[in-house]
C-alpha cells in the first residue's frame, strides 16, 4: 500500500490539472462563441428548418474544413451559404460550375502585358475568404481539380508564382445528386479533402408551411445583419483547438475509422460490402469536428456522443462500397450506423 500512494498522489494531482485545465477552457469558450448565437439567428430567418445544416456549417467556420452539400435542386444550399456570407463581414465570391469551365476561370491566370511585354497576373475568385462552388459537379474534372492546391495548401500557383488565400479561406460547395442529368463524379482526390459531406432532406410539413409564410411575397427580400467578423472567428478557431480530449476519446475514434478498415476484427461481418475504408484525413476530422460540436454545446472537452454526431458527415464520402453493397441496396450511411451501433463506447 505504502508503494503505491506516491503514484495514487500523482494521479490524483493529474485528475485534479485536468480538471482546472476543462475549468479554463469552458471560460474560453464561454467568451469566444458570443457571435453563435446572433448567427444562429440571422440564418434562421431565412433558411427554415434544417438545423442539421446551419450547425455544420458552423463546424466549417470553427475548423477551417471545407463543405459539401449535396440535395436535389430548392432545398436551400446556396441560399445557406449566401446567407451565411452576408451574417458575416468578410468577402465572399459565387463560382457557378458549368460544363464549358476552365481551370483558369477559378484561380486566375497570367496575361501579356503588349506595352511592358511582360506576362501580369490575374488573380481568380478563389482568392477570397468564404467560395461558393456552386454545383460544382456540374464541371468535369479538369476543372474540379483546379481547387486541390487550394483546399489543401490555402496557396494557388499560377505560372511559377505561388500565391496565399486569406487566413479565413473555406470552400462551401453544393452539388446534386450523381444521378442527375449532365454531372460528373467529383475525383476521389477532391472528394477527401472535403471535411464533411451534409445530405439535405425535404423539409418537413411544418417547415413547408413556415417556408410559404415567409415568401409572401416573390420581391420581397429578408434583411440579414452582418453579426460577426473574420477575427471573431479565428479566434474562436485557436479555443476549438484546445478543446480537450481523453486519450479513451482518441481511441475511440481510431477503432471507428479501423472498423472501415479491417471489419472482421470488430466482429463486423461487412468486408464484403466495402471495397475502401475511410483515409487518415477521417480520423483528423473526426476529432476536429467533435472539437467543433462540444464547443457549439459550450463545454471545453469531448464526448463519445460529439464523435458519433460527427461520424456520418465526415466518413459518408470516404468509405466505399462495393458493388455488393450497392446491388443490395446498402450505402456508406448504412455501414457506418452498424460500425457505431457495434463499437465499444468508452
Amino acid at each position: 500500500m505504502l508503494d503505491n500512494s506516491p503514484q495514487l498522489h500523482r494521479s490524483a494531482s493529474s485528475a485534479a490539472d485536468t480538471y482546472s485545465s476543462i475549468q479554463r477552457i469552458n471560460e474560453a469558450v464561454d467568451q469566444s462563441s458570443g457571435w453563435i448565437s446572433p448567427l444562429k439567428y440571422e440564418l434562421g430567418k431565412v433558411i427554415v428548418g434544417q438545423e442539421h445544416l446551419i450547425e455544420r456549417l458552423l463546424i466549417g467556420l470553427l475548423s477551417g474544413g471545407h463543405i459539401l452539400l449535396e440535395g436535389l435542386p430548392g432545398l436551400a444550399k446556396t441560399l445557406a451559404v449566401k446567407t451565411l456570407a452576408k451574417a458575416i463581414q468578410t468577402d465572399f465570391r459565387r463560382i457557378q460550375f458549368t460544363p464549358d469551365m476552365l481551370p483558369a476561370d477559378i484561380i486566375g491566370t497570367e496575361i501579356y502585358n503588349p506595352q511592358q511585354t511582360t506576362f501580369e497576373v490575374k488573380q481568380g475568385p478563389i482568392f477570397s475568404s468564404l467560395i461558393l462552388a456552386d454545383e460544382i459537379n456540374r464541371a468535369p474534372a479538369k476543372v474540379q481539380s483546379a481547387l486541390l492546391e487550394a483546399m489543401q495548401e490555402k496557396q494557388v500557383t499560377i505560372g511559377d508564382q505561388s500565391f496565399q488565400l486569406p487566413e479565413l479561406f473555406l470552400v462551401l460547395a453544393t452539388q446534386n445528386p450523381i444521378e442527375q442529368e449532365g454531372t460528373y463524379p467529383l475525383p476521389e482526390a477532391q472528394v477527401d479533402r472535403f471535411m464533411l459531406k451534409v445530405v439535405i432532406g425535404y423539409p418537413s410539413r411544418a417547415e413547408e408551411r413556415k417556408i410559404l409564410d415567409n415568401f409572401e411575397r416573390t420581391d420581397a427580400e429578408i434583411e440579414v445583419a452582418p453579426v460577426t467578423r473574420a477575427s471573431d472567428i479565428l479566434a474562436a478557431r485557436k479555443v476549438v483547438n484546445s478543446i480537450y480530449m481523453d486519450g479513451k476519446i482518441k481511441d475511440y475514434i481510431v477503432s471507428l475509422v479501423y472498423a472501415t478498415r479491417e471489419p472482421e476484427s470488430y466482429q463486423l461481418q461487412l468486408k464484403e460490402y466495402i471495397e475502401t475504408g475511410v483515409s487518415p484525413r477521417a480520423t483528423i476530422n473526426l476529432k476536429v469536428a467533435a472539437r467543433c460540436l462540444a464547443y457549439l454545446a459550450g463545454r471545453g472537452y469531448v464526448t463519445p456522443d460529439d464523435v458519433k454526431a460527427a461520424a456520418i458527415d465526415v466518413m459518408r464520402h470516404r468509405l466505399r462500397v462495393s458493388y455488393e453493397a450497392e446491388a443490395e441496396g446498402i450505402g456508406s450511411e448504412d455501414i457506418i450506423r452498424k460500425i457505431l451501433d457495434t463499437v465499444a463506447v468508452p
